[in-house]
């Protein structure tokens, strides 16, 4: 039988914009060191807030900063929310956020998450002198037909994110078809749940015995599905530009 899944959420100080972030990281480790075949998630606002992802509100409307940080505008959907597709993900205005800005200015995404993910995977493993080690950029975001958000990855990096179950037998010996375990975003949504989203102050979470297995470079093309290929594309084909 597996090992349980354990998170330990990360309390720290406030992080500024232009803050060395492994050194915030390595620093708030101390109380919960990393261990081999750890994954760390770190929330992506902390991440842009370093690499200095920010626009300030008076320089631009909302609005058209999603624009422009979307790869595809899906248009207004109700309550005053924009939908966009921003980083492969479906998400309402771009992940852009105002809440946590200590100037009320507009955080935006990393440019690419995904090079931020492996920059921090290789930073942290030489200084905390580990071989395997696992990145996980989270947001939140919400799901059609149920109330709430719930935590995703951004990126991720140190491992693959699925876990191919096609031809493994369910409990009456039929081989399965098309099942495949999305590892990255279940642990990005437990991790985020332990995080918390307002005033907790935990930018990180440790996460022990993930299910998962390590490797250098994984590739996002394994994980992430384009638009012309996505099962739902008929939902909003109709909105992209």
């Amino acid at each position: 039988m597996s090992k349980s899944l354990v998170i330990s959420p990360i309390q720290t100080g406030v992080f500024h914009p232009g803050d060395d972030l492994v050194e915030f990281i390595a620093k708030h480790l101390d109380r919960s060191p990393l261990k081999e075949r750890s994954v760390l998630a770190i929330t992506s606002k902390i991440v842009s807030l370093a690499e200095g992802c920010v626009v300030p509100a008076a320089s631009i409307d909302k609005k058209s900063l999603v624009e422009k940080q979307a790869d595809h505008y899906l248009g207004e959907i109700g309550y005053g929310v924009s939908l966009t597709i921003t980083h492969g993900l479906l998400v309402a205005a771009a992940g852009i956020d105002e809440s946590n800005s200590e100037n009320g200015d507009y955080i935006v995404y990393p440019q690419d998450p995904y090079a931020s993910a492996e920059k921090l995977r290789v930073a942290l493993r030489h200084r905390l002198g580990l071989k395997e080690l696992g990145i996980i950029l989270t947001d939140s975001r919400t799901g059609p037909l149920r109330l709430g958000v719930v935590g995703v990855s951004l990126s991720y990096a140190g491992f693959h994110p699925l876990r191919n179950m096609i031809g493994q037998n369910d409990i009456f010996g039929r081989p399965l078809k098309t099942t495949k375990i999305n590892l990255t975003d279940s642990l990005a949504a437990a991790a985020v749940l332990m995080m918390g989203e307002a005033n907790e102050k935990c930018p990180l979470a440790v996460i022990e015995n993930a299910p998962v297995e390590f490797c250098e470079h994984p590739a996002r093309d394994e994980f992430e599905v384009a638009p012309a290929d996505d099962m739902y594309l008929p939902l909003y084909k109709h909105l992209m530009k």
